[in-house]
C-alpha cells in the first residue's frame, strides 16, 4: 500500500523557505527538506506511536538539506525509542553530517 506523500511548505514572512516532505511505503520512509525547530513538530507527529504499528522502520536521510540539533535531537528520541521497545531503526543515506556526529559521539561514550 503506498500512502500519499505529506507536504509541509514552511514560510517566514511570506517568504518560502523549504518544503519539508515525508513520504512513505510500508515500513521505509523518506524524509526530505530541512528538519529544524520549525518543522520538528511534523515529524514527531509522523513517528509518535510508529512502534505500536511496525516492528521494523527505515528512514532514509539522504534528501535532508539541513538538520539542527532539534531534527537530530528528535531522530536520536526516536532511536531510543525504539530500543526501549526493542524494534529495529535503521536510519540510511548520507543526508546530514550533523546526525552522523552525533551518534559518533554516542558510541565513542
Amino acid at each position: 500500500m503506498i500512502a500519499l506523500p505529506q507536504m509541509y511548505c514552511l514560510t517566514l514572512k511570506n517568504q518560502f523557505i523549504m518544503d519539508f516532505q515525508i513520504t512513505n511505503c510500508n515500513n521505509f520512509f523518506k524524509v526530505k527538506g530541512i528538519l529544524n525547530k520549525k518543522s520538528v513538530s511534523l515529524f514527531n507527529d509522523e513517528f509518535n506511536n510508529i512502534f505500536e504499528k511496525v516492528n521494523n522502520l527505515t528512514i532514509s536521510i539522504q534528501d535532508i538539506v539541513s538538520m539542527d540539533k532539534y531534527g537530530v535531537d528528535a531522530i536520536a528520541k526516536l532511536h531510543e525509542r525504539a530500543l526501549a521497545k526493542n524494534k529495529k531503526l535503521s536510519i540510511i543515506g548520507f543526508g546530514c553530517k550533523e546526525l552522523y556526529d552525533h551518534f559518533k559521539t554516542e558510541i565513542a561514550a
